[in-house]
């Protein structure tokens, strides 16, 4: 109930008593004078009940007191200001001052009791009946206010649970779409990436032969059907990608249905017209069940990138890529779990900052050139990704190699 429903029930609650009263004092033949102070005393107990909900325990005290004030000067069995006093007693256990509420009926009892001692000389104004009525009343009015107390702590709890809900939906929601935005980023990434290098790669190559003069339809034709075909690749793949943001289902595939392990040697054929002689060593039984999207799309990636890295960066002239369908426990024929291990292998000048021969890196420990991604997507399948410097024989580097292991059950 907010502050502005309350103040109104408040109001005509207080109208309410007010009308009773005014009923009581005329209801008697008999007119009842009210002095100076008892008609102060009953405007000051029901003033004070408008700041009934900021001092609820404070307000009933004072209501109290009033009431006892006014119970010797008052020729009714029932003083009037005790109506204004159960409206407080009612709000002291609402608000859930439960045991200051039940304190206050029994004082109000025995205060009572003792007016009646030393009241007025004509004789008792409450008799043992009222009295009893009286403390069924206010064991009433406790149990009423304890009863809204407990009602509205419930609703007040509901509310902050449906709050903390709401909220959660929204971290959940909003760190739904910063991975998603990752997502896009990494796959924008990889596709373009890879064929802008080779398009960059092939169109230099067909600079040159310009330069020397070589400009004829032969010896320039396989390089410009080269960034055709890589740039119709690039065009295919980018509006893959980008597909998905005019869809609703967030599910739906970002990249060609058909990347994954069978597009590799794809990807070996494109990077060769860079001049990048690359092998492709594929040890997958042919009878072999299908493999998760995920887990076929991550090794395309993962290849993809490590072609893209030796084009641009590794000065390399030859990469032998394999690629193997293999179970922990054992053969493939023995059980176990099943993994796809992806190594990419060149004979180029390495990489700065990578150790060589043990000094592997995990998934966690790679920098730029794509393996932080590379190693991100190995390791959202549960899998790891590590890459090292190749030691020559004689001293030195002998090339790079990126190797990774994707568990085939975690990415079902």
């Amino acid at each position: 109930m907010s502050q502005s429903q309350r103040a109104v029930v408040g109001g005509v609650l207080a109208a309410v008593l007010v009308v009773a009263v005014l009923a009581v004092e005329s209801s008697s033949g008999d007119s009842v004078p009210v002095t100076v102070l008892s008609g102060a005393l009953m405007l000051a107990g029901f003033v004070a009940l408008r700041w009934r909900r900021r001092r609820p325990v404070w307000v009933a005290v004072f209501v109290l007191a009033c009431s006892m004030a006014y119970f010797p000067l008052s020729e009714r069995d029932v003083p009037v200001l005790l109506a204004a006093f159960a409206f407080a007693l009612f709000t002291v256990a609402a608000e859930g001052y439960l045991l200051a509420a039940a304190t206050l009926a029994v004082s109000t009892m025995l205060m009572i009791a003792i007016s009646e001692q030393i009241g007025s000389p004509d004789g008792r104004h409450v008799d043992d009946t009222s009295i009893f009525l009286l403390l069924g009343w206010f064991v009433g009015l406790v149990a009423a206010g304890h009863a809204y107390s407990t009602r509205l702590a419930y609703l007040r709890e509901a509310e902050q649970r449906a709050l903390a809900a709401e909220r959660e939906r929204d971290a959940r929601a909003r760190q739904s779409a910063i991975e998603e935005r990752l997502r896009i980023a990494r796959e924008l990434h990889d596709v373009l990436g890879h064929n802008i290098s080779l398009i960059n790669v092939q169109s230099s190559a067909a600079m040159h032969r310009h330069a020397k003069g070589r400009t004829g339809a032969a010896e320039m034709a396989p390089a410009m059907e080269a960034i055709r075909d890589t740039s119709r690749e690039a065009l295919r793949e980018l509006r893959a990608t980008l597909g998905v943001l005019r869809q609703v289902d967030e599910a739906a595939p970002t990249v060609p249905a058909d990347a994954g392990l069978t597009e590799i040697a794809g990807l070996a054929d494109r990077a060769s017209t860079a001049g990048l002689s690359v092998r492709t060593v594929m040890e997958v039984p042919r009878e072999v069940p299908r493999l998760p999207p995920q887990v076929g799309l991550a090794a395309y990636r993962i290849v993809q990138e490590s072609l893209t890295n030796i084009v641009r960066h590794a000065e390399a002239t030859e990469a032998v890529v394999t690629v193997r369908l293999e179970h922990d426990g054992g053969a493939a024929d023995d059980g176990g779990d099943t993994s796809v291990r992806v190594r990419i292998e060149d004979n180029g000048k390495g990489m700065p900052g990578v150790r060589d021969g043990a000094g592997r890196h995990g998934a966690t420990g790679l920098g730029g050139s794509g393996l932080g991604g590379m190693a991100e997507r190995a390791r959202a399948l549960g899998g790891e990704l590590t890459a090292e410097n190749i030691p020559g024989r004689t001293g030195g580097i002998s090339g790079f190699r990126v190797e990774a292991r994707i568990p085939v059950e975690d990415g079902r």
